[in-house]
């Protein structure tokens, strides 16, 4: 495995390499990429742009920014404090490396320096690879699904077949759930263990005769503290495969996370193993008691 050095980018001709390498995900579409000179002015005023290299050559990077929170804006700024981590971009032949882990880590330093505990992003919930890391090695939360959060149209490449959703997670980097999770004193349940317990799966699915995977036809109800909420495994491979299919799962996404959302329960983990023969993938949804992360 490479030996990576992650470190923060400060001159504007460092912001260029940054601009190249978003284009490894993003394409050369102006829409898509956050512009050399704004990198340059992020970096220079709060917030920051950090860059893993390899021998020299730039391979990935972490942007962000200092932002608060507008919902609650009758609150001093400084006390709605938090970093918004914009995008991360790890090149194509260094991914599955472990990469964008060790680059969010170095943003949860960033952050931890500066006196803010909590870092927030965005991703599309039917994304399992992306939910792997944000939830369950990074320990984030969510409490808030995004109906087409950033539209419908094409341009920019953030819509999916003319949708945007998605998950807002909060990271509380300070609390000790995140620190157990990250330095893997945390105890983490299996999935055998949350069913022997009776937890629903909310939305089982069920494989059709072509071999596609297929939401459930019909919401189990919520019963109890806890919930499972099942998405594809590899969710952009049915884009590609199946149009109708992909729209269908995200519909059903929806509805499933937002009437959970809207019953009280957080995002809390998420699994993914084998069960019934084959690889599947869940939410945790555990009940919200009111437990403020920012008490620590």
């Amino acid at each position: 495995m490479s030996e990576f050095v992650i470190r923060p980018l400060r001159t504007l001709d460092e912001m260029y390499d940054a601009v190249e390498l978003q284009k490894a995900y993003w394409g050369t579409n102006e829409e898509s990429l956050v512009p050399a000179h704004m990198l340059y002015s992020l970096a220079s005023f709060g917030g920051h742009v950090l860059g893993a290299y390899d021998d020299g050559k730039l391979v990935g990077a972490v942007i962000g920014f200092l932002g608060t929170n507008v919902e609650e804006s009758d609150r001093p700024a400084m006390a709605n404090l938090q970093i918004v981590s914009k995008r991360m971009i790890v090149d194509p032949e260094y991914r599955s490396q472990g990469l964008g882990y060790r680059l969010k880590l170095a943003q949860r330093d960033f952050a931890i320096q500066q006196g803010v505990r909590l870092v927030t992003w965005t991703y599309d919930p039917l994304l399992a690879t992306n939910a792997h890391l944000n939830i369950r090695k990074l320990g984030g939360i969510s409490k808030r699904y995004m109906k087409d959060y950033y539209g419908t149209s094409a341009s920019g490449n953030l819509a999916t077949l003319g949708s945007s959703d998605r998950l807002l997670v909060e990271w509380w980097v300070t609390h000790r759930r995140v620190e157990e999770r990250l330095n893997g004193t945390r105890s983490q349940l299996k999935l055998l263990s949350y069913l022997q317990a009776n937890t629903p799966i909310l939305n089982p699915t069920t494989v059709s005769d072509d071999g596609g995977v297929r939401p459930a036809t019909r919401l189990n109800s919520l019963s109890g503290t806890l919930a499972l909420i099942e998405i594809p495994i590899d969710y952009p491979s049915i884009v590609k495969r199946d149009e109708a299919l992909a729209r269908q799962w995200r519909l059903h996404t929806r509805e499933v996370f937002m009437s959970t959302f809207a019953e009280g329960f957080i995002v809390t983990d998420f699994l993914r193993e084998s069960l019934e023969g084959r690889e599947r993938a869940f939410y945790m949804m555990s009940y919200d008691v009111g437990f403020d992360f920012r008490l620590n």
